[in-house]
């Protein structure tokens, strides 16, 4: 876990695009979801928020 942190601190590409990944499986999630809707009127941004963040962290040092 410390190297995880270390990699975000250090601003890697690793760990950055796992959090993008994260962000975007969320973001599906919540607009897949049938139940509220305030999840699912945030499912859009969420979703944008982790594929910008993935296009910008691709570009990082390994």
């Amino acid at each position: 876990m410390s190297g995880f942190i270390k990699g975000l601190l250090r601003l890697r590409r690793g760990p950055w695009e796992m959090v993008a990944s994260v962000l975007i499986a969320l973001g599906v999630v919540m607009l897949m979801q049938p139940i509220w809707i305030t999840l699912y009127t945030w499912s859009f941004v969420i979703t944008l928020t982790g594929t910008v963040m993935f296009i910008i962290v691709s570009h990082f040092p390994e």
